[in-house]
């Protein structure tokens, strides 16, 4: 356990911090969940875009909604308290040598990371729904990006990442799960072809919509951190 634990710190050390103020800007921007606001907005959009009726669309948002508790909630209220593992930024045999930003250091516990944990399971979840392979791509760097974050800003450790990780992908295909059975139930002989929509039913126009978002999303964070 003991060389689990200085592999951890190993990996940790070569994200952690740059001595660069924009990189430092940059972490700091793309870790805020206001910055993915119009993702959010994109995301519902599609499925407003895509569904028929409201009982279609409010099945889609109550499973999104029952990621994120399933995710957030067992992080925060449940794995946190019980492994009870410092984060890195505090961490007493460390957290002098981490680079912290604005001497922010996060909550006392980081195991697991409930950052990772909400993203992924958003992007498992979203990737199964609309199922085209750019999307999936960029929902995956998506959740990623928000992954070295934690790390660069010495929140959380690598091992920390993994976890969440792994979680939020069973969070996502499980929940997604559900809503495949739900949907099916109510409409059983479902069976979408068109070059215009993916198998599930999702339009590609709608889907491009989103990719430009989070590009613009991505641009945003940079000419933010360019302007501290």
């Amino acid at each position: 356990m003991q060389t689990l634990f200085e592999i951890d710190r190993e990996i940790l050390a070569f994200f952690n911090g740059s001595g660069s103020l924009f990189v430092d800007n940059l972490a700091v921007v793309l870790t805020s969940g206001l910055t993915w606001i119009p993702l959010y907005v994109s995301l519902l959009y599609i499925v407003i875009r895509n569904n028929e009726t409201m009982k279609q669309i409010m099945l889609v948002i109550g499973c999104v909604l029952l990621c994120v508790v399933m995710s957030d909630g067992v992080a925060d209220f449940i794995v946190k308290p019980l492994v009870g593992r410092f984060r890195p930024s505090n961490e007493p045999l460390i957290k002098y040598a981490v680079e912290v930003v604005d001497g922010v250091r996060g909550t006392q516990y980081g195991f697991f990371s409930a950052h990772a944990s909400n993203t992924f399971c958003i992007a498992m979840f979203f990737s199964l729904l609309v199922r085209k392979k750019s999307f999936v791509a960029a929902m995956v760097l998506w959740s990623l990006v928000n992954c070295w974050t934690r790390m660069y800003l010495g929140l959380h450790y690598p091992s920390d990442i993994a976890a969440g990780l792994l979680w939020g992908g069973v969070v996502g295909a499980v929940v997604y799960f559900i809503y495949l059975k739900s949907y099916l139930r109510m409409y059983p002989d479902f069976n979408y072809v068109s070059s215009q929509y993916t198998s599930t039913g999702y339009n590609r126009i709608d889907i491009d919509a989103v990719l430009l978002v989070l590009t613009l999303t991505l641009l945003y964070a940079v000419m933010r951190a360019l302007l501290f």
